[in-house]
């Protein structure tokens, strides 16, 4: 039977989410246990398929502050290709989405979506039928006859089912269908090897090596530290819809992208790797006391806290720059 003629539930994996365990950095017990949701559902893609996700993770390495916010940090292409032979690259959704989506699960592959995260359940004490924002799911399995779709986001796997369901992919009047078509891209998992054991750390390991090779020259504390102090009146002025979406595109980027950087060296380096993680784990808590600061609109000094982070991450550069070095 051809994939177009096929009938029937399609899955990529035939996970179910009520007995699905995320990947150990969604832990509830980290301080940002979530990134950005394009990293994250990578994060669960990979672990969900069996693969390590930290070994992918080395690109995080080069977050800088750019312009007027940090670095949103994905795993580097290149990078998931020689590690697991996943490609991903840009779909045209020219037909129903739903139909694409069917058909690319029985060809091996799946899909990431950009989507209304009004209608995500996973969403229930942020947007889930609050809020209209931007969010970007991986598929797992799809159900158009029973109008159920099992996804990737965020931290974990999640469905949903009838009138989300329909909005979630733009199927029927009043529900999104009169918007423009999304941004979808295709996952493949045949562009190459899929390494494991031995043979995947070495090659983390280069790819961490090539990415420490590009940064960017200076401290990235220093070029955030000028911005903030410009900025800071009127994020005391301003309300809290803009300190959050200032917040998320700053400290907490900052902070995750970090976090993320510390448990892949701890991966990479095992106990050798402590001299670059515990300074990356101080930005980490730097970050979240930045947050506070300015959750709070009240008038302070951001100069220490901006210079103890800067400090840790020339510490951080250095030490990760001699240990790769020796190996």
């Amino acid at each position: 039977m051809s994939a177009v003629a096929a009938t029937g539930p399609a899955a990529l994996l035939g996970l179910d989410p009520a007995t699905y365990h995320p990947h150990r950095v969604h832990a509830d017990d980290r301080t940002y246990p979530e990134t950005n949701c394009y990293t994250d559902l990578l994060i669960e893609l990979l672990h969900a398929r069996g693969d390590e996700p930290l070994a992918a993770l080395g690109s995080t390495v080069r977050l800088d502050f750019e312009t007027d916010q940090w670095t949103f940090f994905k795993p580097a292409q290149a990078d998931l290709e020689d590690l697991f032979g996943v490609d991903i690259h840009e779909s045209q959704p020219y037909r129903s989405l739903p139909a694409q989506i069917e058909e690319t699960l029985r060809d091996g592959r799946t899909i990431t979506v950009e989507v209304d995260g009004w209608y995500l359940p996973d969403t229930s004490a942020t947007s889930h039928h609050r809020e209209h924002v931007k969010t970007t799911i991986a598929i797992e399995a799809i159900d158009p006859a029973r109008e159920r779709l099992v996804y990737f986001h965020n931290t974990s796997l999640y469905a949903v089912d009838g009138a989300d369901y329909r909005g979630v992919l733009r199927t029927g009047t009043g529900n999104g269908a009169e918007t423009p078509l999304p941004y979808v891209e295709l996952v493949s998992f045949d562009a190459g090897p899929r390494l494991a054991g031995a043979a995947l750390r070495e090659a983390a390991l280069a790819a961490t090596r090539r990415h420490l090779g590009r940064l960017r020259p200076g401290n990235p504390y220093d070029r955030f530290g000028t911005r903030l102090q410009t900025e800071l009146p009127r994020l005391l002025e301003g309300d809290e819809a803009a300190y959050h979406a200032y917040a998320f595109a700053t400290v907490r980027m900052a902070g995750a992208g970090f976090g993320l950087l510390a448990a892949h060296v701890d991966w990479l380096l095992g106990p050798d790797g402590r001299p670059v993680s515990e300074p990356l784990e101080r930005i980490v808590e730097g970050s979240k006391l930045l947050a506070f600061k300015l959750a709070r609109r009240r008038a302070f000094d951001p100069g220490p806290t901006i210079d103890a982070m800067g400090a840790a991450w020339v510490l951080a550069i250095a030490e990760l720059t001699d240990r790769l070095a020796g190996r």
